[in-house]
């Protein structure tokens, strides 16, 4: 069975972007809104070693649209050129009901998400990673997230789209790790009590 994470940036109030969809917290220390090495290089980790990333159609279309060729820019840092390839090699499901075109080792689920989350969930494999607010609201309620991991960043935003959904009932997790980025960001990761 994979384990299916939910990993994201996060706002101390609880919020993956604030009003407007703006993601400009996110970027990390200095006016070039940049996140730091380290903390990039944490997130490129995690891509290398996904075994399957989930996408709602909203975070798609925001990665799709810069990495399958960050690496080919003026300018373009090591780092973002290894994150690129990464993310271009990683397979990718993407849900939506809207589009009916994905590229770059991705395919289209239009149908049930949980079902299809379930059922990739029970294969053998590679952690699953689960992003964009929707979906992984939807995999919550249906009690499909194994792990939480949060990257939080010092940031007030006072609205937006927040992390978490409304559940019906409790989640209990355990803490399994906590680490400290450049800037004052701090990952903390959950894994859920089964």
């Amino acid at each position: 069975m994979r384990k299916l994470i939910f990993a994201m940036n996060a706002t101390l109030d609880g919020y993956i972007a604030a009003p407007g969809d703006d993601l400009g917290w996110s970027g990390g220390e200095g006016p070039d809104s940049s996140p730091s090495g380290e903390l990039f290089q944490w997130w490129s980790d995690r891509v290398d070693a996904t075994g399957l990333a989930l996408y709602g159609r909203r975070l798609w279309e925001a990665m799709s649209s810069h990495w399958p060729t960050a690496d080919k820019q003026p300018g373009a840092t090591p780092a973002e050129i290894e994150y690129a390839r990464r993310w271009r090699d990683m397979p990718k499901v993407v849900f939506s009901s809207t589009i009916d075109k994905v590229d770059w080792n991705t395919r289209l689920v239009t149908g049930d998400a949980v079902a299809e989350i379930a059922r990739l969930r029970a294969e053998d494999g590679g952690p699953m990673d689960i992003g964009g607010a929707t979906l992984a609201g939807t995999a919550m309620r249906a009690g499909l997230i194994d792990e939480y991991a949060i990257v939080t960043h010092p940031v007030l935003v006072g609205g937006g789209t927040p992390f978490f959904t409304a559940l019906d009932s409790w989640v209990n997790l355990n803490l399994v790790e906590t680490r400290t980025f450049p800037g004052g960001v701090l990952l903390t990761r959950y894994e859920r009590r089964r």
